[in-house]
């Protein structure tokens, strides 16, 4: 067979670049490193994981700092100490990156609710008994009684309200939000009380300490408190009695753990005192939480944080993912492709066992693969 040319040896780095950057899953990036040394090298000096990760999540881009749990290994240290090399720290970013998506890719495939607990509603109109807290509960009704959230009474239809959730982790991949509205099924006609749309945000608070967080009432507004980094469009609702889902175009990273509903417009007057109501009766977030192999801290007052990486939790959340996931022992190309990126399949190197995506230099590497 005729030998081809390695681009990455033949052009400018700049180009390859360019072309390499064209890759869009993790998997093709580490698949691509593994390819030769001379690309293991470019791969690495390039940052070529690093410029994926912040490709799909911008805003990444407020990473200052990547650190590591005090009681890490000397051999896992290279690239957090303050004796690391520049070469030290260029392979720390891109293992730390690629391991980061690939937690997202394939920890996205088995999604759990996310939401952690309700901080606070815009208003409520009887609180406790129509508290946020009740958007929880997945029945509309509990221990006999109904069960939902219930804003004021307002006479302007485009009033708005919203609802904010602490999720599981502050580092968490959402995917898909779900609302339903209440259907008053105590009152005549059994009106639901829908909002006309709705839009969904996700941030940190606009300081560190939780405690602060948790001493707001939750029958109050709190929005002034929070930095929303992330802002869906906007869904509209329909007005009927069933969990509404709400996809979102892509995976969106929360960093900082809080969701935000904002439900805009009202439907529903209610026939006693002539006023309109929101009124929802349970609220879910579908993803994944990234901790604890990767957790943050907010740095105060730049609004930029930093990113902790444990990478003995993160290969055994792998391992877990892979002994519960149920794979099929012989796999589709399309499936293969999947699971192991375009360049995983084209240069063979596919094993059924997730693992870490990363290496050292000292691990052996074939000879370089010769394109076609």
């Amino acid at each position: 067979m005729e030998t081809g040319i390695d681009f990455v040896q033949s052009l400018q780095s700049d180009v390859s670049v360019n072309i390499l950057a064209c890759l869009n899953d993790p998997a093709d990036v580490v698949h691509a490193g593994s390819v030769s040394r001379l690309w293991h090298h470019f791969v690495i000096t390039n940052g070529l994981s690093k410029q994926l990760c912040l490709r799909r999540f911008p805003q990444l881009s407020r990473i200052a700092h990547i650190s590591k749990p005090d009681w890490i290994t000397t051999e896992e240290a290279n690239g957090f100490g303050s004796n690391s090399t520049s070469w030290d720290i260029l392979k720390r970013d891109h293992n730390v990156y690629a391991s980061l998506l690939q937690a997202i890719t394939t920890l996205n495939s088995s999604q759990s609710e996310c939401i952690g607990y309700a901080v606070s509603a815009s208003s409520t109109d009887r609180f406790p008994s129509e508290s946020i807290v009740n958007t929880l509960t997945t029945r509309d009704r509990y221990l006999n009684r109904p069960s939902y959230w219930s804003s004021k009474g307002h006479a302007d239809p485009d009033a708005a309200e919203t609802l904010i959730y602490k999720l599981k982790a502050d580092l968490c991949v959402i995917t898909e939000i779900n609302v339903q509205p209440f259907e008053a099924y105590f009152q005549t006609g059994k009106p639901i009380y829908s909002a006309k749309s709705v839009r969904f945000r996700l941030g940190h608070p606009k300081i560190s300490d939780e405690n602060d967080i948790l001493q707001v009432p939750q029958e109050q507004p709190a929005d002034d408190k929070f930095i929303w980094t992330y802002t869906s469009e906007v869904y509209p609702m329909v007005q009927e009695n069933r969990l509404q889902q709400f996809k979102l175009p892509e995976p969106v990273l929360c960093i900082g753990g809080y969701l935000q509903i904002e439900l805009l417009g009202r439907v529903q007057r209610q026939q006693a005192d002539d006023l309109f109501y929101i009124c929802v009766c349970h609220v879910k977030a579908l993803g994944r939480p990234l901790c604890p192999a990767f957790d943050i801290e907010i740095l105060e007052p730049s609004g930029k944080f930093m990113l902790r990486y444990n990478p003995e939790v993160f290969r055994w959340m792998l391992q877990s993912f892979s002994e519960d996931s149920n794979m099929s022992p012989v796999s589709s190309e399309e499936e293969v492709v999947e699971h192991v990126g375009l360049m995983g399949f084209l240069v063979g190197d596919y094993h059924p066992v997730i693992g870490a995506m990363e290496w050292d230099d000292d691990d052996e590497m074939d000879e370089p693969v010769q394109p076609y």
